[in-house]
C-alpha cells in the first residue's frame, strides 16, 4: 500500500472537517471569552504595571506620574483593550491547542515532532522580547522623548495614546 493510499483511506468527508473546524473554533472562542473576562476584571493592576516605565522617567525628572483622560470614554476603551489583549495572551495556549487538534491529523509523524520545539521556542522568544521592551527599551525611549521637553513643561500623557504606544 502506497503513501497516497494511506492518505486516501484517512480522508474525511468535507462536512466532517467543517464540523470539526466549527467545534475547535467554538472551544477557542469560549477560552478567549473566559480569559477576556479575567483580564478585564484585573485591568487596573495590569495598567499600573504597564505605566511603571513612564512613571520612573517622569519621577526622575521631578514630575508627578499623572496620566490624563482626554475623552470621557477613554477609561472604558482602555479597560477593553487591556481585557482583549490580556484575554488573548491568557487564552493563547488553549487557542493553539485547538488549532493543533484540528491540524494534527493531517500531518505526518515527522512533521508532528517538529511542532513542539517550534511552539516552545517561539513562545519563549516572544516573552523574552516583551521583557526586553518592558525592562530596557521603554525606559530608554521615554528618557529620550522627555529629553526634548524643557524642565518647565510638565508632561501629561494621554492614557489611551500611552496604552496604544505600549501595545504597539
Amino acid at each position: 500500500m502506497s503513501n497516497a493510499d494511506n492518505i486516501e483511506d484517512s480522508a474525511a468527508p468535507l462536512i466532517e472537517h467543517l464540523t470539526e473546524l466549527r467545534n475547535r473554533i467554538l472551544y477557542a472562542i469560549a477560552a478567549f471569552t473566559i480569559a477576556f473576562l479575567v483580564a478585564w476584571v484585573f485591568w487596573k493592576p495590569v495598567f499600573d504595571v504597564l505605566k511603571e516605565p513612564l512613571c520612573a522617567v517622569l519621577q526622575g525628572r521631578g514630575q508627578q506620574c499623572q496620566l490624563v483622560l482626554i475623552k470621557m470614554e477613554e477609561g472604558f476603551f482602555v479597560s477593553m483593550k487591556i481585557g482583549l489583549w490580556g484575554g488573548f495572551v491568557l487564552a493563547f495556549p488553549a487557542i493553539a491547542y485547538q488549532l493543533w487538534r484540528f491540524v494534527a491529523p493531517g500531518l505526518y509523524s515527522h512533521e508532528k515532532r517538529l511542532v513542539l520545539p517550534l511552539v516552545v521556542s517561539s513562545t519563549l522568544l516572544f516573552f523574552a522580547g516583551v521583557a526586553f521592551c518592558y525592562f530596557f527599551v521603554f525606559g530608554q525611549v521615554f528618557k529620550f522623548i522627555q529629553s526634548f521637553a524643557p524642565k518647565s513643561i510638565t508632561a501629561a500623557p494621554d492614557i489611551e495614546a500611552y496604552l496604544g504606544f505600549v501595545m504597539n
